[in-house]
């Protein structure tokens, strides 16, 4: 299994990456993309990825971190698409939920970093919350060779103009809540090839955590028998499928 979204880096997981990785590997979960969220954490990115063959790195500035960009972050990320060979361009996209930054500020460093996918040729990691349509206008706009729709959670109409982009969308711990019932009609019903598997790790626990505990790769498994169930499908079928679909969208992670 291919984890297509997680924070290995984050600071709830302490100095704990070697144990959360074997545990990972342990469960069946054998590459791990780990999307970067501004400038201030690339270098941990970089350095956990090398370190570890099974965690491929992403590059970008997350819309909540826009307020924390600096003047000279923009080269800085051309730096590192440059020189650190990233599977993606992310996590990067719009955020309508928080009054601040405002999405005024969240897009002209969207519109910059998908220009840096185009001429980098990378798929990109996309966050979208509240801004469906507007990050699909950009998109229309901006070519890119197609990416991931992070935590997706818009309408199938939605749905289906991202799969027209050349996205697939990622599905994970908020699937396998049962009354979350527009999420798992998605997630049974939209084509098998547009789909992939994501924890999105430490957050979105799945319905089998408890709140204060961080969700990690290792329940990847769990995730994935639940949008097996939800489509009739066996795990292994399931696990096939997605894996397929997300070295079609990130193709640097067959390096």
């Amino acid at each position: 299994m291919i984890d297509t979204h997680c924070h290995l880096d984050a600071p709830e997981f302490g100095n704990h990456q070697a144990e959360l990785i074997q545990a990972a590997h342990k469960a069946g979960v054998h590459q791990m993309v780990i999307p970067a969220v501004e400038v201030g954490n690339f270098a941990a990115v970089q350095r956990l990825c090398a370190q570890y063959p099974s965690c491929f790195p992403a590059y970008g500035i997350h819309p909540m971190y826009v307020a924390r960009a600096q003047s000279d972050d923009l080269a800085v990320l051309r730096h590192y698409l440059t020189t650190h060979r990233p599977v993606a361009v992310g996590e990067i996209g719009l955020d309508g939920f928080v009054a601040s930054p405002t999405l005024a500020e969240q897009e002209s460093l969207f519109i910059v970093q998908l220009k840096l996918a185009r001429e980098f040729d990378l798929p990109v990691l996309l966050h979208i919350r509240h801004a469906q349509d507007q990050v699909l206008k950009h998109l229309r706009q901006i070519k890119v060779r197609g990416g991931i729709a992070h935590a997706f959670n818009g309408s199938r109409q939605q749905a289906e103009e991202f799969i027209k982009l050349g996205f697939k969308l990622g599905f994970g711990g908020a699937m396998t809540y049962p009354r979350a019932l527009q999420i798992r009609q998605l997630a049974a019903t939209l084509p098998l090839d547009s789909l992939v598997l994501e924890t999105d790790a430490p957050d979105i626990p799945p319905v089998f955590l408890t709140r204060s505990e961080p969700n990690q790769p290792a329940f990847l498994p769990k995730i994935a028998q639940a949008l097996a169930d939800l489509r009739g499908m066996t795990l292994a079928e399931l696990t096939l499928a997605t894996r397929e679909n997300t070295l079609n969208v990130l193709p640097y992670l067959n390096r």
